[in-house]
């Protein structure tokens, strides 16, 4: 997966947590959307990983298509 095919995903991600987002405030979300908000939330954590990880491997002058998305439970531990 290339960039453009990371931000575009990253894109189509957020356009879904938004939607959940405007369901909160007309009623709430139900069980299965809060899990899917959730997954959203790390899906999103690991493509911006992703697109980290390959400017990294650029900027160093590697291959940045060596870059492999992380598991959820490594992303997930990252301090902001």
């Amino acid at each position: 997966m290339d960039d453009t095919q990371i931000h575009e995903l990253i894109e189509n991600l957020v356009a879904e947590e938004h939607a959940l987002y405007d369901r909160v405030g007309e009623g709430g979300l139900n069980a299965d959307e809060h899990n899917r908000l959730e997954s959203l939330r790390v899906s999103l954590d690991q493509c911006w990983d992703l697109l980290r990880q390959r400017r990294a491997l650029r900027e160093s002058g590697q291959d940045p298509d060596s870059a492999q998305a992380r598991d959820p439970e490594i992303v997930e531990r990252y301090e902001q």
